[in-house]
């Protein structure tokens, strides 16, 4: 009988790709997986490693193994699910990964709620966008990812998660009030096409739908400023140095100098929750429940020429 602890190793490595990084993904340390590594080599009878640069790689024992152990692990978690919802209560950790947008409006209220009804529940969270929480869910490293996805740019998601939408967004353009466009109420986004931007950093999911989209409208933008969080953005539009495209969530305050204004074609995001469809448990459900609450809840603010 193989030993859980030493297939779960195995299937980090196969994950993760180094020992280093299995290791951190387990909180262990990189001989504690090289030991339990060993030990299933001479459980098993068979070489599941071999030296390749300074690292190490899958035999083909071990490709073969690895597919067993995730099939063993999703197993486990879907037992673990059943048995978790035989107990009212709903306890133990919760691992979410949301982005910055829901996370500033939404996840705070959620989670307080979530935690006056379930004070046994212990929630850890982190930032990250939809290109490092969903590996991260998949590989088992988060229970719950929070991420968007554009309808001109939709997420790619894996067969083996499940999600809900907890609503549908809207970006505007933020202008600077100089800006010969900013009095207006609604504005093609193709008349923007002398217009500086302020995107998110290159080869984030942001930057590329927002870089898509303005190409679908006839012209390559010109970024001239890279940066991450919408409301440093809305600072660069105030001092009159690019406009940006923005989602309603993510404008709890305009600073002044900033016009927003209505796009044609309206521009629109999903958000959602997601998890793995063998770990859904109580807790993920109460979770996302609450989430749902809360964004039912936001009043999204509604564009004016001047804000």
């Amino acid at each position: 009988m193989f030993n859980v602890e030493r297939l779960r190793a195995l299937h980090a490595l196969a994950a993760h790709g180094s020992v280093a990084l299995a290791a951190s993904a387990l909180h262990v340390t990189p001989s504690g997986v090289s030991q339990q590594l060993a030990k299933l080599e001479r459980e098993t009878g068979h070489q599941l490693l071999e030296q390749h640069g300074r690292g190490v790689r899958l035999t083909a024992a071990g490709h073969v193994l690895a597919k067993h152990a995730s099939e063993i692990l999703s197993r486990m978690s879907e037992a673990q699910s059943d048995l978790d919802g035989l107990s009212e209560e709903i306890l133990g950790p919760l691992r979410i990964g949301s982005i910055s947008t829901v996370l500033r409006a939404v996840v705070p209220g959620a989670l307080s709620a979530l935690h006056r009804r379930h004070p046994r529940l212990e929630v850890t969270l982190r930032e990250g966008e939809a290109e490092e929480t969903l590996p991260a869910l998949v590989r088992r490293d988060l229970d719950l990812a929070v991420l968007e996805s554009w309808d001109r740019r939709p997420a790619q998601l894996p067969a083996e998660v499940s999600y809900r939408r907890l609503c549908t967004d809207t970006a505007d353009v933020a202008l600077p009030e100089q800006h010969r466009l900013a009095h207006r109420s609604t504005v093609a986004l193709h008349e923007l096409a002398d217009t500086p931007w302020v995107s998110w950093a290159a080869e984030t999911a942001c930057h590329e739908w927002l870089v898509q989209t303005l190409r679908s409208q006839g012209f390559e933008p010109r970024i001239t400023c890279n940066v991450a969080g919408y409301p440093t953005q809305l600072e660069l539009v105030a001092a009159n140095l690019a406009g940006a495209l923005v989602p309603r969530l993510a404008r709890d305050s305009v600073p002044a100098g900033v016009a927003i204004v209505r796009t044609r074609p309206v521009l629109q995001r999903q958000v959602l929750a997601l998890w793995r469809t063998d770990s859904e448990r109580p807790a993920i459900r109460a979770c996302v429940d609450a989430l749902a609450a809360v964004t039912e809840q936001q009043t999204l603010v509604a564009p004016h020429d001047h804000q």
